[in-house]
């Protein structure tokens, strides 16, 4: 398989700003193998452009920013789909976003929940709809994420409320993350764009090798995270083949609480 279009994502740059959108509302922009790779591709596109200086990436429609993976896929194949190397790219797209060296804004404008809530939190700045609303999924269909995505994310919003995020499967609205310090700012749903705009326009008047700089600063403490992340994704696809795992996917699918009790003997 090679890209030759993009299919699940739309890439346009404006005034410096590189719009990174993903293209799948039907699914709530749940992501699938190729999903990932047109994202990763997007992102070094951008990383590539010199017109570019700041990054953002949303969802279309108003409905969802990405509600992860696509769970769909994964009843119907087994898996997430086809994907360019073979392989679901899922830590290279988080890497993209940490490693390109312009500020990277996720723009909220609905649900962020499981992988989609991951890739909010590794964004360098979210700005939020007042209708965004933030949570994990992954205990309730058999999964999990144990890099990035629980690490970092107790650096950002603190060990307790990290937990009752993975542990609870607290659903957090706008206003809620805000007082977290998960995003940096809600607007209404309507100024959404034009807040991003806003942002990149003040960032792109910055020296570009500051800003690159400032950013590998920031990410240079948390880069064990990425280490323990390809551990995470080495033991989920083993995790994924159990039927404590199946079970998980089959309920959410079905639209059933699942049974995990069985499984507690261990």
């Amino acid at each position: 398989m090679v890209i030759d279009e993009f299919t699940d994502v739309i890439y346009e740059v404006e005034n410096g700003l590189a719009w990174i959108i993903i293209n799948r509302p039907d699914r709530y922009n749940a992501f699938r193998a190729r999903t990932i790779d047109e994202l990763v591709l997007a992102f070094k596109r951008a990383w590539a452009d010199n017109s570019v200086g700041t990054i953002c990436l949303t969802g279309a429609g108003d409905k969802a920013f990405c509600a992860g993976g696509d769970q769909k896929q994964r009843m119907e194949t087994g898996d997430y789909g086809p994907s360019i190397s073979g392989l679901f790219e899922i830590e290279a797209l988080h890497r993209v976003i940490r490693d390109v060296p312009k500020p990277v804004i996720a723009a909220v404008n609905g649900i962020a929940i499981g992988g989609g809530h991951v890739l909010h939190v590794l964004a360098d700045l979210t700005i939020a709809a007042d209708t965004a609303t933030f949570g994990q999924n992954g205990p309730r269909v058999g999964s999990f994420d144990a890099g990035l995505g629980t690490g970092y994310l107790a650096r950002v919003v603190g060990e307790k409320r990290a937990r009752e995020l993975w542990f609870m499967l607290r659903r957090l609205t706008a206003q809620e993350a805000l007082e977290w310090g998960l995003v940096n700012k809600v607007v209404p749903a309507a100024e959404l764009k034009d807040e991003v705009r806003k942002w990149a326009a003040t960032m792109n008047t910055y020296s570009p090798t500051a800003l690159k700089v400032l950013k590998q600063s920031f990410n240079t403490d948390t880069e064990h995270f990425v280490s323990l992340g390809n551990l995470a994704v080495t033991t989920l696809k083993l995790f994924g083949e159990t039927a404590e795992a199946q079970e998980g996917i089959t309920a959410f699918n079905e639209k059933r609480p699942p049974d995990f009790s069985q499984y507690r003997s261990d």
